[in-house]
């Protein structure tokens, strides 16, 4: 081998040289960035995926909150509900079972047999306990009908009888306490809402189970967990990297390896700092910063001494930590792996170039200029130059294998870039995944603002103000009756305190109840406001809200209009009252007429007495004229109570005024001035003429006497059409129904009623005048009169002076008056001849049926006597030839009455009159056979005429 020449060994060892310098300036500007730019963009996606996975379980942690809110918020109007559904069963069940004629012993029976069969939800149901603390009504055999006063369990009859006293305390509320479930020994945590219903002794109540409520709640987090690890099941970072989820008690609530999930690894520890691993983690949550440790590989396994990096994020509504774990030498493979392959090629690139110069050294001199130009541009980015050299020689073979090198380490930077598009369109497909769960969440928000705006639309559709404001009192919430109230609108109201909306004066009034509210108290109470030109009275509930830790942050307030509702229990008591004074007057009149027809009977006898002296039947007369005048206002309270037989007819107002006016022409005094104002088109009324005339003269001579000094008197009499909505139909002793009335108004210009007068006037006795000068029953006799005609009567003091008082009478159906007919005169008895001279009297008061029995003797009859109805029926049943008639009193004691003694005798003697007695006159009933009713008092002439007109009556049927 021929010796190196020196030129040639100089040429070698610059090319040597120059070689060695290409690769090095290719190493140096190109593997370090490549590597730097590689490793960043893994690290960033890393990051990018645990942000964007962190976002997603934030998101599903508030949807699980709000549906836990929502939870609670339904079970607890469902709750509200069923025991309102349960009231208005129990409601119509008594009504319907009332109207078929049950009694209530029969009825509770059923009310609580349909409600044990009432559940819903997971077997719940209703209960119904008493103040005594026995269960009425429970879907199980243990405790239905049972005293639980009794039970063997004092913990279970503490909590019955602790319930009980909460919603009598309460009047209602939501409680916890614990009970069985159907069919089960084990007492767990219930939470019931209990509302107590005074009117009928008992307490209702609905509940659900604890942990039926916190089983709902987690199914809806492990759903929330469900859905994370769906999507984190499917996401990669680099080549083995992965997600996984911890809490902070070291539980492994999802890892891509099955080995790990679901474990508790808290012993485990970080061979670099040699704590828990779990606590290094949570130590660099939410930091930005990762956590570098050492860990074994899937493929060698207990072999901790790979390098890793985490990064983690903390969600503290669920207490999760999310962190990603990749492998430090998979974050560096794509880069070692180009730098690798980089050197290789250089060292190649070198290698070919030390030969070349070695072997052709000598006269590669010339394009060694061009070569270095070429790889001085290659060294400063441009990958697209070439040597341009075209040899045969070693020279060519150099430049031949530069370009080549030159090809490959372009080629491999495309292979590069062609890899990170892939991991670009990765992530892309990542993105997308979550972009789908991100439209899933959007949805589950739309369709929760769905069933807010529902809700929105049943709290405007309630009739009551619906109010909600946080803990300073400004308005967060308010439905259509509460901005109508105070004139506001939605947008305006919103963010305004209490004190702007609602003023300074009804704001000072409510402060204590607000007050009260602020710590956390239900408060209710009443106020007057005044809306729409009237004022109303409203019932106001103050509910808190609190929040978790037990705080009140803000308030509901519920108002209802009460106003009606007082008006009428106002209208009922008034009502209720009259008629219980109604039904002693009545009672009293009926037991005083016994007594006045024993009195006037006896006074009768004694002045008809032929030895009598003079100046003894000077004392009978006004003897007689006050029992007259005791049997005048027994009539009048008979009229009071609604109990006087009334004899109605068609009426024409102009004639019943004309007449009237006639009559008061000479009991009027002077300085008293009578007109009268009848409207042609004055509808007919049909009722009682005489009744009618006696309650006017009533009315018109107490306005007389409340106008000493004179004055002017009116009756103005007219049509009038009522409606549901006329303002002038209040005051009336009732509320007025719809229909045609004849208006009838006494108008006088006197001293008015006192406020005592305008609430006691129609009750009996009650007068304002001197002692002696009044009965105190004039307008008792008119209520009870109008009442039993279906009317109206209303007293007012009229502006500037005197009174008014105003009757409402229904109009009569057939406006047409019935002709009147002529009386046939009543014959006496020796005109008629009779069968047979006994009769039957039957009275149950001796001293009457004493009187009764003389009266009937004067008349030449013989009495057979009987002291009750029954007694008198099993006289009939005996052998008696033939009886004139009957005379008998309606109401007796035993199980018959004097309707059913004349009814026997006319069927076993159709000839024989028939008389009935009565204290105070129901209308008679219906009737097949004829009779002639009689009222107590009486005298034997009266007697005499009711017997003749009970044959004529007779007779005329017959002749019929």
């Amino acid at each position: 081998m021929s010796q190196i020449s020196p030129i040639t060994l100089r040429l070698f060892l610059m090319l040597l040289i120059l070689v060695g310098s290409i690769f090095g300036s290719i190493y140096m500007f190109s593997v370090p960035l490549i590597k730097n730019n590689v490793f960043g963009l893994e690290l960033h996606a890393n990051r990018q995926v645990l942000n964007i996975v962190y976002d997603l379980a934030n998101r599903i942690y508030f949807n699980t909150e709000t549906y836990i809110e929502r939870t609670l918020g339904y079970h607890e109007q469902r709750l509200r509900s069923i025991v309102e559904l349960s009231e208005n069963h129990i409601r119509a069940s008594l009504r319907e079972e009332r109207a078929e004629g049950k009694t209530d012993q029969q009825i509770w029976p059923e009310v609580f047999s349909h409600l044990r069969e009432f559940k819903f939800g997971h077997d719940d149901y209703v209960w119904v306990v008493d103040y005594n603390n026995r269960i009425l009504a429970h879907p199980s055999s243990r405790f239905h009908d049972r005293d639980m006063r009794n039970k063997a369990d004092p913990s279970v009859s503490q909590f019955t009888e602790k319930l009980v006293q909460l919603a009598l305390d309460e009047g209602e509320g939501f409680y916890k306490y614990q009970w069985y479930r159907l069919e089960d020994t084990e007492v767990i945590d219930k939470y019931s809402y209990v509302k107590n219903f005074p009117q009928w002794g008992f307490v209702v109540g609905a509940g659900v189970y604890i942990d039926d409520v916190e089983r709902e709640i987690r199914q809806q987090k492990q759903k929330a967990v469900a859905a994370i690890s769906n999507a984190l099941k499917n996401i990669k970072i680099a080549n083995n990297g992965y997600l996984y989820i911890f809490d902070s008690q070291g539980n492994m609530l999802f890892h891509p390896n099955p080995n790990i999930h679901g474990k508790n690894f808290i012993n485990q520890l970080n061979p670099v700092t040699g704590h828990p691993i779990y606590q290094d983690l949570m130590a660099v949550a939410d930091t930005g910063e990762e956590l570098f440790y050492k860990w074994d590989r899937p493929d060698d396994q207990g072999n901790y001494v790979y390098e890793k990096l985490s990064l983690v994020r903390h969600l503290s509504g669920f207490d999760w930590y999310i962190s990603s774990s990749v492998y430090l030498d998979d974050l560096k493979a794509s880069s070692v792996q180009l730098s690798q392959r980089i050197m290789a090629i250089g060292f190649f690139g070198l290698l070919a170039g030390v030969l070349a110069a070695f072997f052709f050294a000598e006269w590669i001199t010339a394009p060694l200029r061009k070569l270095s130009l070429t790889a001085y541009r290659i060294s400063r980015g441009n990958l697209t130059a070439k040597t341009g050299i075209r040899r045969n020689d070693e020279l060519g073979t150099l430049a031949e294998s530069f370009d080549y090198m030159v090809d490959r380490l372009r080629d491999n930077i495309t292979s590069l870039n062609s890899r990170v598009k892939e991991r670009t369109s990765e992530l892309s497909e990542s993105n997308a995944q979550l972009l789908r769960a991100v439209r899933s969440l959007q949805k589950t928000q739309s369709e929760l603002r769905a069933v807010e705006e529902r809700q929105r639309l049943i709290l405007n559709a309630l009739p009551a103000q619906v109010a909600y404001m946080d803990q300073d009192q400004c308005f967060v919430f308010a439905n259509r009756e509460y901005l109508e109230m105070f004139g506001e609108d939605k947008r305006s109201i919103v963010g305004q305190s209490l004190f702007q909306v609602i003023g300074d004066v009804m704001y000072r009034d409510i402060k204590p109840y607000i007050d009260r509210a602020l710590q956390g108290e239900r408060v209710v109470y009443e106020y007057p406001i005044r809306f729409r030109g009237r004022e109303i009275l409203t019932r106001r509930t103050v509910l808190p809200f609190n929040n978790e830790q037990g705080e009140v942050v803000g308030l509901l307030n519920l108002s209802i209009d009460i106003t009606n509702e007082r008006e009428t229990e106002r209208r009922l008591a008034e009502a209720s009252k009259m008629k219980a004074v109604g039904q002693m007057s009545g009672g009293l009149a009926h037991d005083f007429n016994n007594l006045l027809t024993i009195i006037l009977g006896n006074l009768l006898e004694l002045q008809n007495y032929p030895q009598l002296p003079a100046e003894l039947n000077s004392n009978l007369t006004p003897a007689i004229r006050a029992t007259r005048r005791g049997a005048d206002m027994t009539r009048r309270l008979l009229a009071f109570s609604r109990r006087q037989p009334l004899t109605p007819a068609h009426i024409r107002p102009q004639e019943l005024i004309s007449d009237l006016a006639e009559l008061l022409s000479a009991p009027l005094p002077e300085n008293v001035r009578l007109t009268t104002q009848v409207a042609d088109d004055a509808p007919n009324i049909y009722l009682d003429a005489a009744q009618m005339e006696d309650a006017l003269v009533n009315l018109a001579l107490n306005s007389a006497d409340a106008m000493p000094a004179g004055g002017e008197l009116c009756l103005q009499v007219r049509g009038l059409r009522c409606t549901d909505s006329m303002p002038e139909l209040t005051d009336y002793d009732e509320p007025v129904p719809a229909g045609d009335y004849l208006h009838i108004q006494v108008i006088d210009t006197g001293e008015g009623f006192s406020e005592d007068a305008l609430h006691k006037a129609f009750e009996p006795f009650f007068t304002t005048k001197s002692t002696g000068a009044g009965s105190g029953l004039g307008l008792s006799m008119v209520y009870g009169f109008v009442k039993q005609s279906q009317g109206y009567i209303r007293l007012q003091n009229r502006i500037g002076g005197g009174a008014s008082v105003e009757l409402l009478l229904p109009v009569a159906a057939d406006n047409l008056m019935a002709e009147g007919s002529g009386v046939e005169a009543t014959p006496s008895l020796t005109e008629r001849m009779l069968a047979s001279s006994l009769v039957l009297l039957v009275e149950d008061n001796p001293d009457v049926r004493r009187v009764v029995r003389k009266q009937l003797l004067t008349q030449n009859f013989t009495v057979l006597e009987a002291g009750t109805a029954d007694e008198a029926l099993q006289i009939l049943s005996g052998d008696i030839a033939d009886l004139a008639g009957v005379v008998s009193d309606v109401v007796m004691p035993g199980e018959s009455d004097g309707y059913a003694v004349a009814e026997r005798v006319k069927q076993l003697f159709p000839q024989a009159f028939a008389v009935l007695m009565t204290g105070y006159s129901e209308p008679p009933p219906e009737k097949s056979f004829t009779y002639s009713l009689l009222q107590k008092p009486f005298t034997a002439d009266s007697l005499t005429k009711a017997i003749s007109s009970s044959l004529i009556h007779e007779s005329g049927a017959q002749h019929d």
